[in-house]
């Protein structure tokens, strides 16, 4: 079986990770859906998320890896509530923000700024009835007012060449491009303001394999050129261990394993981490030979 294509170059040293500066912490944090019977959805979970890493979250639909997520971006909405635990984001300038102490105009303006994210279903996000120009400037005029016409401008059309989108689409609707291209705009959203975080929640879910690894190959140079960190959600274990540096596998609100993508892919201590790893076929050679190398047999 050949090693994940990340452990062969693009992932960061096991050491590199661990040295570098947290960029955010969560610690014990329980999320119950307030109905009848209590859903424990999210069961004290701990981790912590390194300036410039990509972190996979892994696990089945259904087990908590999307209202995690929520509940440290602030997002919850009843009856999903935060029971215990507390989430801090350290900023680069040495500041440490406690997530929950965030309320109205203070978690508005943090959100976007420090920490963006592409959600579930992505591609049926944007507006339908105003065009891309006009979505991004909403970005540029609700957290940096201060920017001209021509500075957003500018900048609308760098981030579209960033994420491989003609600038000319500025003018178009979501309708008017295809389910990749909406995937990038979107990408290019969450860019807009330089965050030092990035929460993607199955952002490749719907598209083709081709389309899928280009946006990954962006998504990698994206991260390798600014220095944001990733909290990348999937069930698609495999894709994980190609662009992760750690992964957190989590089953029934629980993370069960958290270690180094090659650590997991070699030696994966959990038996359900043992069991997804050993549950997708291989089209070609022995059953669990699942990386996809993109080299020939």
């Amino acid at each position: 079986m050949n090693p994940p294509v990340a452990a062969q170059g693009s992932h960061r040293a096991d050491g590199a990770v661990r040295a570098a500066d947290p960029v955010l912490t969560a610690r014990n944090v329980s999320i119950d859906y307030e109905v009848e019977p209590a859903v424990h959805a999210v069961r004290d979970v701990s981790l912590t998320l390194h300036r410039g890493e990509i972190l996979g979250l892994a696990g089945e639909s259904g087990c908590g890896k999307t209202t995690l997520a929520y509940g440290i971006n602030q997002l919850l909405r009843p009856p999903a509530a935060l029971k215990a635990g507390t989430v801090t984001f350290h900023d680069h300038d040495g500041t440490d923000i406690d997530l929950g102490g965030l309320h109205g105009e203070s978690l508005r303006a943090f959100r976007w700024d420090k920490i963006s994210m592409v959600f579930q279903g992505a591609m049926n996000s944007l507006n339908p009835v105003i065009s891309i120009r006009a979505q991004l400037f909403d970005v540029f005029t609700t957290h940096r007012p201060g920017m001209s016409k021509k500075e957003k401008e500018e900048r609308s059309q760098e981030l579209l060449r960033k994420v491989g989108v003609d600038p000319n689409r500025l003018d178009s609707f979501a309708h008017q491009l295809s389910g990749g291209m909406r995937q990038r705009v979107m990408i290019a959203m969450a860019l807009a303001l330089n965050p030092q975080v990035m929460i993607m929640d199955e952002p490749t879910t719907a598209l083709d394999v081709v389309v899928q690894r280009g946006i990954l190959r962006e998504i990698m140079r994206l991260r390798e050129e600014f220095n944001f960190a990733v909290i990348f959600i999937t069930h698609d274990l495999p894709l994980l261990l190609e662009i992760s540096d750690r992964i957190a596998v989590m089953l029934q609100g629980e993370i069960v394993e958290l270690d180094t993508a090659e650590n997991i892919y070699e030696n994966a201590q959990h038996p359900y981490t043992q069991r997804l790893l050993s549950s997708f076929p291989s089209l070609t050679g022995e059953r669990g030979s699942f990386i996809r190398t993109g080299e020939g047999a």
